[in-house]
């Protein structure tokens, strides 16, 4: 009787039918697309001694094409929970013409090849552009420099901040900004008080997002940003060349620390944003 209650206890767990072989075949596919790849790469970097490991990924160009790939990434995600929190602002909360085609508009790099956006913004930015005709009196250059590898970046990560905020600002009940309004609180207190805690996780969530698409970002980047050693080369970049001059070993080993100092971003942001879920819960 307890073996046929633990039994039934079991399946009345179990919401989705099938679901031994279900979780099968997502552990499996799991393992064939994401585990073995990575699997393959760190068994490729241990054929190389430590010593040869560290020589490559502190080489002076490497060191700079990481730190291109990851500041310019951060710098990008950032700029884009700000202005990706500006722009959900307006769609969710005012009316105005052409507002679903607006909508729209934030899906493009979606939807648009990468190296399209790249060839798109270097004839944009570049000093006879439409925009860098206009920046070059000022003695701003955006094409073939690292400013113009932070445009491409924030055009392919805005969409993943909005798309990520956006239902999240849409479920918020406005009759809590009311009740804070009513008992005296200003705009920027009902924003700061009520709107941000709410929000808070998406947008920690749509800051990963962005980051993880921009520090891998390659097709968008190339064509804009010049791809000189030392000044505008990025890392993606730089391993492509190591493979090309078939030196799989030193592209390995700076796609491992690629890995290895993502994963380790993501979880500090995931951590946070566990974090400020707790938060919010707690207050709310």
């Amino acid at each position: 009787m307890s073996l046929s209650s633990s039994r039934i206890a079991f399946r009345q767990q179990s919401v989705i039918p099938g679901f031994g072989l279900t979780m099968g075949l997502t552990l499996t596919w799991l393992g064939l697309i994401v585990l073995l790849p990575l699997s393959a790469l760190f068994i490729k970097t241990s054929e190389l001694s430590f010593e040869r490991f560290i020589a490559i990924v502190t080489a002076a160009r490497t060191l700079h094409a990481l730190q291109v790939s990851f500041g310019l990434a951060l710098a990008a995600a950032l700029v884009n929970v700000v202005f990706g929190a500006i722009v959900v602002w307006v769609l969710v909360r005012y009316e105005f013409p052409f507002k679903k085609g607006v909508d729209a508009l934030i899906d493009i790099p979606f939807a648009l090849p990468t190296a399209v956006a790249g060839i798109a913004l270097t004839a944009l930015y570049a000093e006879n552009g439409w925009v860098g005709s206009l920046l070059a009196p000022l003695g701003i250059q955006v094409s073939f420099t690292p400013l113009g590898i932070l445009v491409a970046l924030i055009f392919i990560g805005l969409p993943f901040v909005v798309r990520t905020v956006q239902p999240v600002l849409a479920d918020l009940d406005q009759e809590l900004e009311e009740a804070a309004a009513s008992l005296g609180a200003t705009r920027t207190q009902t924003l700061i008080k009520v709107v941000l805690p709410s929000i808070w996780p998406a947008l920690l969530t749509g800051f990963a997002l962005a980051f993880a698409r921009a520090v891998g970002e390659y097709g968008s980047v190339i064509f804009i940003a010049g791809n000189l050693p030392g000044v505008s080369e990025i890392a993606p970049l730089l391993i492509v060349i190591r493979l090309e001059e078939f030196r799989y070993a030193d592209a390995t080993a700076i796609a491992t620390v690629m890995l290895l100092a993502s994963f380790a971003l993501l979880l500090v942001i995931n951590r946070l944003q566990r974090w400020a879920e707790l938060r919010g819960s707690r207050h709310g």
